[in-house]
Formats: C-alpha cells, structure tokens, sequence
C-alpha cells in the first residue's frame, strides 16, 4: 500500500479560502514546473488585456508541462501565482478551479509584481508536483 498525499488545514491556522496551508507529500518523485506564461505553442501572447484568457492559457501550459512529465492535475501539491493586479484573482482562480481538486486544493502563494517579463503578460504560475 502506498502512501497517500494530504491536504491539510490545520484549525489552529485561519481558514483558507481556495488553497490548502499544508500538503503532506510522500517521498516519490518530484516535478517542478517553471513559470507558465500565456504563451501559445507558437510563442504567441494569448488574451492581451484579459486575465481571464490569459490564466487559460496558462493552465494549459501547466497541463502540457505535467502530461510531458507523466503526472496530471492530482499530483500538483503547491502552485505559486505572480499577477500584476491581485483584484483579479477571481477570475483566475475562477480558471483554476477547473483544473484543480477544490476538494483538496494544492497549497498555493499568491504574489502581486509590479511587472512580468512582458508589459503585456499579466500572469505567470509555477508548479510542484508529487507522484507516489
């Protein structure tokens, strides 16, 4: 029997809206993702202007940089967010919760830049992710 990854938040902590404050990942394999961008595949921006198009993309990136790696979504257990206007976190965890277990959220970070590599980047996400 193999042991199982847990998504903790202890009641000693504030509740958290979203994310899990602790993940108890087994030893196994790690993966960490770079910073996704919302970059096609042909290095073209997608959703200038829109959060909402843009964190799309980037999910997607997210999506094809687990696959080539052999892991998916369950086996995400942190994810760190750079966004150039937090009051847009709606709309991207909007996005998020399509691709996340919201059951058992990974535990994730939340940081506001004043800029990205690009003017016309509004968010990138980076990712840790266990496989037992």
């Amino acid at each position: 029997m193999s042991a199982r990854k847990r998504f903790l938040s202890p009641e000693t902590l504030p509740p958290p809206f979203g994310y899990s404050h602790v993940v108890d990942a087994p030893a196994g394999r790690v993966i960490f993702i770079s910073g996704q961008v919302p970059l096609d595949q042909a290095g073209e921006l997608v959703g200038e202007g829109d959060i909402e198009a843009q964190a799309r993309q980037v999910f997607e990136n997210l999506t094809a940089a687990l696959e080539g790696a052999d892991a998916s979504w369950p086996d995400v257990v942190k994810l760190n967010f750079f966004v150039v206007d937090v009051a847009q976190i709606g709309a991207v965890r909007g996005v998020r919760d399509e691709y996340v277990n919201t059951g058992q959220p990974p535990a994730s970070t939340l940081i506001e830049v004043s800029r990205l590599f690009r003017d016309d980047v509004l968010i990138e996400v980076d990712a840790v992710a266990v496989r037992d």
